[in-house]
Parts: structure tokens; C-alpha cells; sequence
């Protein structure tokens, strides 16, 4: 029986840039190795696997390479999924059970703000080979539940970054957010995400490593709320709020291709 499988690009009023994800809306759980092999086939940064629960949605993230405990741009695809096929109703709360959490998203006019768990960094010493794959002297490092944080001397350096896969595949955990105050007003700060041993070399929007980036310069500008933008090729825009031990992420999302899976 064909399923349906969209894609959408997150974080992002226009089609082609922000991040795209895959989202797969099953009648009950999957299968583990399927949906690997699924997110394989699609070989986007993410492909989202949603199942029917009473209280709401199960919900999967995979890479191509492995599935991964928490992801914002695949979570906003998915709840925009939901609304735009009327499996939730427009002023209803999408409400996902993940290996995260209860995560939930709501409508805000044009954007949709998710609710995600703070993942805030501690002061760590740069493993060997960090900022060697990076080609810079960093100001800080930093280590969250999942990621190490370095912020560099500004906008410009984050943006020239060309790292050495490679030599940034064995620094452990599962990536390496790159940051630094924005160069201009619009903009709070800036980033970039690398995370070449969970299979992606670059993530264009991640708003998993913006449940960091809030805490970090929540410290340094004391405010709470940020607006943000992610400096990859295809560049993404968050709205950013720390609420305790929470993070708010609003983003957009536009639907670029639907299909049905066969195998």
C-alpha cells in the first residue's frame, strides 16, 4: 500500500532554502531498518516518521546514517504536515512523543513555535582536533547534552568556515555548532552547524542547536529573546525564546513536493 511521504523546507517563507525534511505519516509504529532505509533513499538531513497515538503523535527523526534524539527543523516539517493535510485541526496543538519528550507546536499567525527542553552548554577544554577542523582560535568551547558550542571572533569568521570533515568526524558527540554575535541589527547572533558523524557535514537550520545557542547568549546579552539566523548556503531565520528550562523556536515552513513511497 503506497504511503505518503512530503517534504518541506523549514524555517523559511520560500521554497528552496531553509532546511528540508522528509515527513512519512504511517498508520502505527514503523520498522526500524524501513525507516533507516527510507531516510537513506530521501538522504536529506532528516526524514520524520509520525504514527497515531491517543494522546497525540509518535515521532522518529532519522539521518541517512542513524536516528537522532532530538530534531527542530524535522519536528516544525511535521507539524506543518499535520495542519496542511487536516489531520489536526488549524487552532489545535500538535502534540509529539519523541525520544526527547513531549514536544508540542502551535500556530502563531504565519509561523509555527515549537516547545523543545534547553540543552544548556558547560565550559569544556576543545578535544584534540576541534579547532584544527575548523581552522580557528576559538574565544570559548562549550559541551551540551549533545554538541560541543565554539564561539569565534565574528560573523565573518563563522561565515568563511571551511572545516576539515574529516578531522571534525572524530571529535565525538554529535556536532559542532559554530557562533558569533550578528553583524548587523536584524540579528542577534549567528550560526552554523556541523555534524559529520551523524552523516551531514553541514545542517542548513537546526533549531535543536538553537535549545543551546539560547542559553549561551542568553548569559552573555542578558535577554531572553533572540531573533536569529543560521548562515549556511541556504540560510534559515528562527524567533528564539529561553523560558526557564525551555526553549521556544518559531519558524516557517513551505511544502515543496509530495509523493507516495512504493517499497
Amino acid at each position: 500500500m503506497p504511503i505518503a511521504i512530503t517534504q518541506v523546507d523549514a524555517f523559511t517563507s520560500r521554497p528552496f532554502s531553509g532546511n528540508p525534511a522528509a515527513v512519512c505519516v504511517l498508520p502505527e509504529r514503523g520498522d526500524d531498518a524501513w525507516m533507516q532505509n527510507v531516510a537513506q533513499e530521501m538522504n536529506l538531513a532528516e526524514t520524520a516518521f509520525l504514527h497515531p497515538r491517543p494522546d497525540g503523535w509518535g515521532l522518529r527523526w532519522f539521518t541517512p546514517a542513524v536516528e537522532v534524539d532530538l530534531c527542530g527543523h524535522a519536528t516544525l516539517a511535521s507539524a506543518h504536515v499535520l495542519w496542511e493535510m487536516g489531520r489536526l485541526r488549524p487552532d489545535e496543538t500538535a502534540r509529539f512523543h519523541t525520544r526527547s519528550g513531549v514536544l508540542t507546536a502551535v500556530r502563531r499567525g504565519d509561523w509555527i513555535e515549537l516547545d523543545f527542553p534547553a540543552t544548556p552548554d558547560e565550559p569544556a577544554e576543545a578535544p584534540d582536533g576541534l579547532a584544527e577542523s575548523l581552522g580557528v582560535t576559538p574565544r570559548y568551547v562549550g559541551r551540551s547534552r549533545f554538541d560541543y558550542i565554539v564561539e569565534v571572533e565574528g560573523e565573518d569568521v563563522v561565515q568563511n568556515l571551511q572545516p576539515d570533515f574529516g578531522l571534525m568526524r572524530k571529535v565525538g558527540g554529535r556536532g559542532v555548532i559554530v557562533t558569533s554575535l550578528s553583524a548587523t541589527p536584524e540579528w542577534d547572533f549567528v550560526s552554523r552547524f556541523f555534524a559529520p558523524a551523524s552523516g551531514i557535514d553541514e545542517d542548513p537550520v537546526t533549531g535543536s542547536a538553537h535549545c543551546c545557542l539560547a542559553p549561551f547568549w542568553s548569559r552573555r546579552l542578558n535577554k531572553t529573546s533572540f531573533r536569529a539566523r543560521q548562515i549556511s548556503a541556504r540560510g534559515g531565520e528562527l524567533q528564539v525564546e529561553l523560558a526557564g528550562d525551555r526553549v521556544r523556536l518559531g519558524g516557517q515552513a513551505v511544502t515543496v513536493l509530495r509523493a507516495e513511497l512504493l517499497a
